[in-house]
């Protein structure tokens, strides 16, 4: 008797651990979610507030080693699972709707800031794996594309909540900036809405800034900035296949990479399902906004464990050469997006 209860014991504290793991991320989670109602949080979103919390907390509290089980649990499983449900905000008619100029608008920027971003980064001797991240949550959707992007790279945790917490940032500034600026840019509403889907960075620092425009604005730059988020699945793909091939040249493999050995992102395809789902209308609008709330609970959670992964001291190493290219990088993307909006006509 004595001896399986010395057996229980330890398998019973892991589970307590995990589920100890999970609630805090989860009760991190719902205080971002009630700090983001307030003014100006709200233009952090929940997401970049829950990995500011999960920062934070790491810093002064600590986290235990019995937990991170459950944290990691929060950070990976629980993130895929958001970002599949996210794709019910996602309505492919929409796109297809706004026409041929907002999709080159979309992949234009996309591959500019990619481009861009990454140079800068590699160019201020950032590793590959962070270069890459900054690059894509610049040019797609922020903390999620990072999110997103990293298993394709096999990116390290730390790596993951740099990036996402570096884009979280400069979406933050870029936002105060276009609001201030909306009355001296000179662009109809729909143009403001078209500037700002196609160069913020979050969907929150979208929907804060293009608020100054009004409703017209708004409905634009969420079309724009969900066309980017569309094309985070050819991305993400594509970015697994250059990895596969690039990690096989140092291994030294001579033969040609199979499918086989290309990282699918299914749970990206999932997002793209579950979107197409949504855009046959086969679930009610209000049904739809409860998937994606709870997605952005999901994803919040997920935020949460990241940035209680983050060791400051490694943020301070890494992240400002990153934070660098980024800033620069997005100042560019600004501007090559300001005049798209004039040379496809769209202001």
């Amino acid at each position: 008797m004595g001896q399986s209860e010395g057996l229980y014991q330890p398998d019973h504290n892991k589970k307590v651990g995990f589920a100890l793991g999970i609630g805090l991320t989860l009760v991190i989670a719902l205080l971002a979610k009630f700090l983001a109602g307030f003014p100006f949080l709200s233009i952090m979103g929940q997401l970049v507030i829950a990995i500011l919390i999960g920062i934070i907390w790491r810093a002064t509290i600590g986290v235990p080693n019995s937990i991170t089980h459950g944290t990691d649990f929060s950070s990976k499983k629980l993130l895929r699972l958001g970002i599949i449900l996210l794709g019910m905000r996602l309505n492919l008619k929409d796109i297809v709707a706004a026409g041929p100029r907002v999709f080159l608008l979309a992949v234009i920027v996309i591959i500019f800031a990619i481009s861009v971003v990454y140079g800068l980064a590699r160019l201020f001797k950032v590793d590959k794996r962070l270069s890459i991240l900054t690059a894509c949550g610049t040019a797609i959707c922020g903390a999620a594309a990072v999110v997103a992007i990293a298993p394709q790279i096999k990116a390290k945790d730390d790596e993951t909540a740099i990036g996402a917490a570096i884009v979280a940032i400069l979406g933050t500034i870029f936002t105060l900036l276009y609001t201030f600026l909306y009355p001296f840019l000179g662009l109809s509403d729909l143009g403001y809405g078209v500037f700002s889907g196609a160069t913020l960075h979050e969907i929150a620092h979208v929907i804060a800034a293009a608020d100054a425009g009004g409703n017209a604005a708004l409905d634009m730059a969420v079309i724009v900035k969900l066309t980017r988020v569309a094309l985070l699945v050819p991305v993400a793909i594509l970015i697994g296949i250059w990895s596969n091939r690039e990690e096989r040249k140092v291994q030294g493999g001579a033969a040609k990479a199979s499918w086989k050995s290309i990282p699918i992102p299914w749970f990206i395809l999932g997002f793209l399902v579950v979107s197409g789902v949504n855009s046959l209308g086969i679930v009610s609008a209000s049904v739809a906004n409860g998937i994606v709330t709870i997605a952005y609970m999901l994803i919040a959670m997920a935020m949460a464990g990241l940035g209680l992964n983050v060791d400051l001291a490694a943020f301070r190493r890494l992240g400002m050469k990153s934070f660098a290219a980024g800033l620069i990088g997005s100042v560019m993307l600004s501007l090559v997006g300001f005049m798209l909006v004039h040379l496809l006509a769209l202001a």
